[in-house]
C-alpha cells in the first residue's frame, strides 16, 4: 500500500503567475501527491486552459514537482520523495457546455470535476440551494463523458440529491474530495450519512478536509479532523475514507473571491470570522497523530493515501 500522502484538493491562487513553489510545503519523506484546483464556476474554458498552461509550465520547471499523467507516474514520483501534481475543477462552467472539452482537460491533467459549486447550474443543484432538484439530463451526460475520459466525478459542493443522483448514474467510483460529515458538524457544505454511504457503494472515497468552518466552529485542528475521520470510518469502513486539505495558499486571494462573488457563498462561510485552514505542515503530522490515537498502521496508510490511489487506478484509465 502506498506510503505517501495524498491530498485530493488544494487551492493555489487562480491567477497566471501564482507561486507554484508554495507546493513544496508538502515535501515529506515518502513523497506526496496533491490535486490543485484550476478553476471553478466563474471561469470559462479559456480561463481554465490559461491557468493549466501556466501551472503545467511552472511545475515542469520545478525540480521537486512533477506532473503525473497516470497512476504509475504518481508511484514513480513519490518513490523518490518528490511531489506529484494533477488538477481538479470545482464546477462544470469551464466546459463551456461542450462535452468534447472534457477530453482536452483530461489530457492536460484534470482528474476530478464537480458538476456544481454551491448553487444550481445546468447540470444540477448546489449545497447552498433551498430547492434541490438533483442531477439534470445534462449533468448525467457530463458524468457519462467523465467516466469515458478518466475524470473522477466529485460530489463536494453539490446538493444532497445531486450527489445521490451522481452515485446512481456513474459507472465508476464517485468521490467527495473535500467534504466533512454533517452528523459531526452541521454545515451546508458537509455531507449526510446517506451521501457518504452512496459514495462508498460506488467504490468511492470521502475526503475529510482541513477547513475550520467545515470541521467545527472554525477549528482546523488534528483533533477536529480525527473526529470526522473516526465517524466516517465507523460508518463506511476504512477503505472509503481519505483526506484533503482544501488549503488556500493565499488567504487574501480567497477573501477577495468572497468579495468578488458574494452570490456563491452565504453566512455559513463568514459567521465565525476569517476562515481558518489547516496548513500542510500540520496535515503532514496527521499520521503521527492517528498513531497516538491507536489507529492501526494499515488503516493510517489507507486513509492518508491508499484509498484515493485505488480510485485513481480504477478511474484514470
Amino acid at each position: 500500500m502506498p506510503q505517501f500522502l495524498w491530498d485530493q484538493h488544494a487551492c493555489l491562487p487562480l491567477q497566471v503567475g501564482a507561486d507554484i513553489d508554495a507546493l513544496i510545503r508538502y515535501e515529506r519523506r515518502g513523497g506526496a501527491f496533491v490535486s490543485v484546483n484550476a478553476g471553478y464556476s466563474p471561469h470559462s474554458f479559456a480561463d481554465t486552459i490559461g491557468l493549466l498552461d501556466y501551472y503545467r509550465g511552472a511545475v515542469d520547471a520545478h525540480p521537486d514537482l512533477e506532473l503525473a499523467r497516470g497512476v504509475d507516474d504518481v508511484d514513480r514520483i513519490t518513490s523518490t520523495g518528490r511531489i506529484a501534481v494533477v488538477f481538479d475543477l470545482e464546477d462544470s462552467a469551464p466546459l463551456d457546455d461542450d462535452l468534447n472539452n472534457l477530453a482536452t482537460l483530461a489530457s492536460l491533467g484534470v482528474r476530478t470535476l464537480l458538476p456544481t459549486y454551491n448553487h444550481a447550474n445546468v447540470p444540477g443543484s448546489g449545497c447552498l440551494d433551498n430547492d434541490d432538484t438533483g442531477l439534470t439530463a445534462w449533468g448525467k451526460a457530463i458524468l457519462a463523458e467523465m467516466n469515458e475520459v478518466g475524470i473522477v466525478a466529485d460530489g463536494s459542493h453539490c446538493s444532497t440529491r445531486t450527489g445521490l443522483d451522481m452515485c446512481r448514474a456513474s459507472k465508476k467510483p464517485v468521490v467527495y474530495s473535500h467534504s466533512c460529515m454533517k452528523a459531526v458538524w452541521e454545515h451546508p457544505r458537509n455531507i449526510t450519512d446517506d451521501q457518504a454511504r452512496a459514495c462508498a457503494d460506488t467504490g468511492g472515497v470521502v475526503g475529510i478536509t482541513g477547513v475550520g468552518i467545515f470541521l467545527g466552529p472554525n477549528t482546523p485542528t488534528l483533533e477536529a479532523m480525527t473526529r470526522h475521520l473516526d465517524y466516517a470510518v465507523n460508518l463506511l469502513g476504512v477503505d472509503h475514507v481519505g483526506i484533503s486539505s482544501d488549503f488556500s495558499f493565499d488567504h487574501d486571494d480567497f477573501n477577495d473571491e468572497l468579495l468578488r462573488n458574494p452570490h456563491l457563498f452565504d453566512s455559513s462561510y463568514t459567521s465565525w470570522g476569517p476562515i481558518q485552514w489547516m496548513p500542510p505542515e500540520t496535515l503532514l503530522t496527521l499520521g503521527q497523530h492517528l498513531r497516538s490515537e491507536c489507529w492501526a498502521e494499515a488503516d493510517i496508510h489507507a486513509v492518508l493515501g491508499g484509498n484515493f490511489h485505488r480510485v485513481a487506478q480504477q478511474t484514470w484509465g
